[in-house]
């Protein structure tokens, strides 16, 4: 498949920018989810990144649905007046913005399938709210923060940023899938590494500690990083970047086969939104119904 050169903007470069002698090096910038993107499937990055108009995806996922109605839920729950933060009100807000009768956009079955996961997912945020102290005011909710580097800008968006006395910053990642999260995910996440960095850099202060907050549990598992381990992470994420920026400038060349962007075909291509263009991921994998990971029986 072809597709035509990415226009410079965010979290892109242009390979054709020239670099005249003298002038600093143009810095890549980049998220965590790029980075990621292409250490897992070459293929996949193009066509996520590189081929537009990018090819047509796959029907919509319901879990996608669900962990968008609840991260949105709980950022709205923190913009209420501090005498409204009532763990109900961040149910009743969920519930208010599903509408069930949309089903089919949104990857469920039907709509009944569609009332009983808005339920399930209103209890996970009244039960997670029911934990939290309204008068913990956030630094940062759906913070977008960035930070330079040798080679990268690298930027992300944080679902919750905390500052906790003794401790600094605190990024809050939530989770609503069916797996709990272990305490190694946390401390391995190139993700979480990168937007502590970021948000220390953002907001003038220390950040070592993430947590993932697993909403379906109640479950939060964490990791405290040291200025080295996230310094190695920051390496990690320039090495991956540096090859992606290698294929960028492949891409506008013309290099688009599978020599410069191969498949890797896993379990993970059952739920890939670019499966049917890919012969490799449905060879891999089964097909999935968009609403299996969500299914109530």
């Amino acid at each position: 498949m072809t597709g035509t050169p990415r226009r410079p903007g965010s979290d892109a470069t242009s390979p054709r920018q020239a670099e005249l002698p003298g002038m600093p090096r143009r810095l890549y910038p980049c998220t965590p989810t790029r980075l990621t993107t292409w250490l897992d499937c070459p293929r996949r990055y193009r066509f996520s990144y590189l081929d537009r108009p990018a090819p047509p995806k796959g029907p919509p996922w319901a879990h996608t649905q669900l962990g968008a109605a609840v991260h949105v839920a709980l950022a709205a729950w923190w913009s209420l007046p501090f005498a409204r933060r009532s763990p109900a009100l961040g149910a009743a807000r969920l519930r208010a913005d599903w509408d069930p009768d949309r089903f089919a956009e949104q990857g469920f079955r039907d709509a009944a399938q569609s009332r009983a996961v808005r339920e399930r997912a209103a209890l996970w945020v009244e039960d997670y709210l029911s934990g939290i102290d309204p008068g913990a005011e956030p630094l940062g909710v759906e913070r977008t923060v960035s930070t330079p580097t040798t080679t990268l800008v690298l930027s992300g968006r944080v679902d919750r940023i905390d500052h906790r006395p003794g401790t600094g910053l605190v990024v809050v990642d939530y989770k609503t899938g069916r797996r709990v999260p272990e305490e190694s995910q946390a401390r391995s996440s190139l993700a979480l590494a990168i937007y502590a960095v970021a948000s220390a850099r953002t907001l003038r202060r220390e950040c070592r500690r993430v947590e993932l907050h697993h909403l379906p549990s109640g479950s939060v598992v964490a990791a405290e990083h040291t200025a080295q381990s996230l310094q190695r992470k920051v390496g990690e994420a320039e090495s991956i970047a540096a090859d992606a920026a290698r294929a960028d400038a492949a891409y506008v060349a013309g290099e688009r086969g599978d020599d410069r962007f191969p498949p890797r075909p896993s379990s993970l291509c059952s739920w890939c939104d670019w499966r049917r263009h890919c012969s490799a991921g449905q060879e891999a994998a089964a097909d999935v119904q968009p609403w299996a990971a969500v299914d109530t029986g």
